[in-house]
């Protein structure tokens, strides 16, 4: 699999965003990654040092439109420690 396989997108929420001071970044994962996939998969994009990463499955929403009921996608997403000598990831460019 490859690296831009595995990481689908950043995660972009008010937490998400208050995390980055803390070198914590969440991404939004391919559903059969696991850990270590995506601790290459970050070092190799953002030519980066990954400290730590923590996965969580987040569960499809339940939703109503008049009669009929469905759920959203079920997604999971990867929360990325790095090191503190490797450098920011910049997710928006200038």
């Amino acid at each position: 699999m490859d690296a831009r396989d595995i990481i689908l997108r950043p995660i972009v929420t008010e937490q998400s965003m208050s995390e980055m001071d803390n070198r914590k970044y969440t991404f939004e994962v391919a559903i059969n990654a696991e850990k270590t996939a995506v601790r290459r998969a970050v070092e190799e994009i953002f030519d980066v040092k990954v400290a730590n990463v923590n996965i969580a499955n987040v569960r499809g929403k339940k939703k109503r439109q008049g009669n009929f009921v469905g759920f959203t996608r079920k997604r999971r997403k990867a929360i990325v420690t790095l090191t503190a000598d490797s450098k920011e990831i910049k997710i928006f460019e200038d």
